[in-house]
């Protein structure tokens, strides 16, 4: 098939930076400077295009990834835009999963912010090639030489500007471009759209050699030859310097900065310029290497064997469940099968899509480098490889982040029951940090997610979307618990009824490991005291009492279970009778483990002006948070700290009444701790009222 745009000339791109920074509209900008929407939707209107969820319209946030594509200069342009919240961070790691390159989004005032700070790391995991944007230039407070400070001390990137500003805030008229050393100077009458290019004022003339002069010396120290050529002549060609850019980009060795303001239309389409010249094509990406074997791997390329990953699961009224895949290579046709190498299923390919937010543009082939939707897909999930039987390949999955709180929800009528199950069913299917249980004790239905915001939204879809009305409990914290000793004992199961008994005995050591270490269990057994094929049937037990801990009924954490000694019997022992001596065994031993309660405690920056400041530390102080540091940015103060989120329910509503709405806050989840002996007791007796523990 012949393809419509070179390979060569694919840009996969993805916006990313801290919520508020304009991701959503710089993308609305992108759209229309290159034609694909003829007019610009506003977020605080509610009608942009890439915001497409009525809960996104209606907060002015993004909540879920919306991909598109347009044409710039003959390049085609795939973009993904990302949401900042940290509830969401989900949808940025799926997204830079898939992407070849990224624009990394600066707020001139902010600088960088938690979340900015959050998605850099998510994006070296990955690899993936970034330019910087400081948008906001023509708000006041905007500082572009702060942020480029910024970005080298607290993220390590190795910043270099390609542009300086002429002006700033309510000045900001224009910017240099330092390859060409021209001002463009926008003009007003077009908002900023058009302008002209001059000489550089005189009196930043002097500025703009300074930053020239870096810029050419950041370039020449990635290469040898240019190095030499500018220590003769002490410059380098405009043709050089893009060359260089490139490569470096390409191999994260430089991050070349640019500046504007989105909405009032400035530095728009040098950035696009800029995506085509800098960031790299699918194919100038390393080549895809199979997990199970580093030895097996594929170019981005069309003639090579069909390979791609399933990112992104979402619903759809009208289609049903649509899976966006990445191809990685090979092409793709609408109604061939096609093999799921990670749940070793055939699939058949039904509607082949390129989508443009949530408008879809039917495709027959699907090419090397695309970013697509398909319909039918009904058994794959995010992060699932897709390839051919005969070739098969296993790609790089993604990691996603546990749940940290969680709400009881129940339907209002019992005609819902079975709407609400399927409804929450699709969502878990979209969202793989969002999760679904059922609480035995209390016939509960429990559902998991990464903070408020996240759960409100699920609720809300609920309703909107599947038309299930449900009534939703209190917020609930996702504890964990562990031991903080040694303890080694028997438990002996032995079961007499008439006929076969029961009979499966254990002798175990139970031990804490160091945070993060997860759970391991050891045999120790020698002699056959238990035969080996009971040896897993302990296991199982232990694992099914990691589920629900003794403590508070909350699961247990960085464990070490060695199993030492034990007997059986000739008749009644059974697989089902050392899974009760497992699980029991491991209750007991762990309560004489003197067992603790951890809970999650989250990243805290308060954004604030300085009168509140006073006020606002004894907000942190009183929910058992520590201050680590306090900073000014942009004129206001900024307050650093660790807090337990059990602490930080309606904190939103507490701070906007403190500082008349002035303040902001944002949370990141860090860690788990132990909590204080004496709350560990109140939500323990909690827990047992409510019929969770005995």
């Amino acid at each position: 098939m012949a393809r419509k745009v070179p390979l060569q000339k694919v840009r996969n791109i993805g916006i990313m930076a801290h919520i508020d920074a304009g991701k959503t509209t710089v993308s609305e900008r992108i759209l229309y400077y290159t034609g694909r929407s003829h007019k610009i939707g506003e977020v605080h209107d509610g009608a942009a295009t890439m915001d497409w969820m009525v809960q996104e319209q209606e907060r002015g946030i993004t909540i879920t990834s919306a991909a598109t594509s347009c044409m710039w200069k003959d390049h085609m342009i795939s973009i993904i835009d990302t949401p900042g919240h940290v509830d969401f961070t989900m949808e940025v790691e799926r997204a830079l999963r898939v992407l070849d390159g990224a624009i990394a989004l600066y707020c001139a005032v902010g600088g960088v912010q938690p979340q900015s700070e959050t998605v850099w790391h998510q994006s070296e995991r990955y690899e993936v090639p970034k330019i910087a944007f400081v948008n906001k230039m023509d708000r006041i407070g905007a500082d572009f030489f702060s942020v480029v400070e910024g970005i080298q001390k607290m993220l390590g990137a190795n910043a270099v500007p390609v542009v300086i500003p002429i002006g700033a805030s309510d000045e900001f008229k224009g910017i240099i471009d330092l390859i060409t050393m021209k001002a463009l100077i926008f003009k007003d009458e077009t908002q900023g759209a058009e302008w002209d290019e001059t000489d550089i004022p005189a009196d930043l003339l002097e500025t703009a050699k300074k930053w020239r002069n870096n810029l050419v010396e950041k370039c020449a120290e990635q290469d040898e030859e240019m190095l030499e050529k500018f220590f003769e002549e002490g410059d380098l060609s405009e043709k050089e310097i893009w060359a260089i850019l490139r490569k470096a980009t390409c191999s994260r060795q430089v991050v070349p900065m640019f500046c504007g303001s989105a909405f009032k239309n400035k530095g728009v389409q040098q950035l696009l310029d800029a995506v085509i010249k800098i960031l790299p094509a699918p194919n100038e990406i390393p080549p895809i290497i199979c997990t199970k074997n580093p030895d097996n791997q594929r170019k981005v390329d069309d003639n090579e064997v069909f390979s791609a990953l399933a990112f992104k699961i979402m619903s759809d009224k009208h289609m049903g469940k649509l899976t966006y895949l990445r191809l990685y290579s090979g092409t793709l046709e609408a109604g061939t099968t096609i093999w799921n190498s990670t749940q070793q299923k055939k699939q058949r390919i039904g509607r082949l899509l390129r989508m443009h937010s949530n408008r879809q543009e039917a495709l027959d082939v699907a090419v090397a480098g695309d970013i697509v939707a398909v319909a039918g897909l009904t058994e794959t999930k995010t992060g699932d490889t897709l390839c051919t039987q005969e070739n098969e390949i296993h790609l790089e999955a993604m990691e996603f982040p546990a749940p940290v709180i969680s709400i009881s929800i129940k339907p209002e009528s019992n005609a819902d029951n079975e709407k609400l199950g399927e409804a929450l069913h699709r969502l878990a299917d979209e969202d793989p940090t969002f999760t679904v249980s059922f609480d035995q004790e209390t016939s509960e239905t429990i559902i998991s997610g990464m903070g408020e915001l996240h759960l409100e939204i699920i609720v809300d879809r609920l309703k909107r979307e599947f038309g299930v009305a449900a009534a939703v409990g209190r917020p609930e914290v996702a504890y964990r618990e562990t031991a903080t000793c040694a303890a080694d004992g028997s438990y002996k199961h032995s079961k007499q009824s008439g006929g076969r008994g029961q009979y499966g005995h254990v002798v175990m050591t139970v031990e804490p490991r160091n945070p993060g270490d997860g759970f391991e269990f050891v045999n120790a057994v020698t002699g056959g005291r238990i035969p080996q094929e009971y040896i897993p049937s302990v296991e199982k037990g232990v694992i099914q009492a990691l589920e629900r801990g003794p403590f508070a009924g909350y699961p247990v954490v960085d464990m070490k279970v060695t199993l030492t000694d034990g007997s059986y019997h000739d008749v009644d022992s059974s697989d089902f009778a050392f899974q009760i001596a497992g699980r029991q065994g491991f209750k007991e031993l762990f309560m004489k483990g003197n067992p603790e309660l951890l809970e999650p405690i989250m990243s805290l920056e308060i954004t604030t002006p300085d009168e509140y400041m006073g006020a606002v530390n004894g907000t942190v102080c009183q929910r058992r948070g520590r201050i680590e540091s306090m900073d000014e940015r942009g004129g206001m103060k900024i307050v650093k700290g660790m807090v337990p989120l059990s602490e930080m329910f309606g904190y939103s509503n507490t701070l906007r009444s403190l500082t008349q709405g002035r303040a902001s806050f944002s949370m990141t989840f860090e860690h788990y701790e132990a909590v204080p002996f004496s709350i560990a007791e109140e939500v323990v007796e909690k827990r047992r009222k409510e019929g969770k523990i005995k």
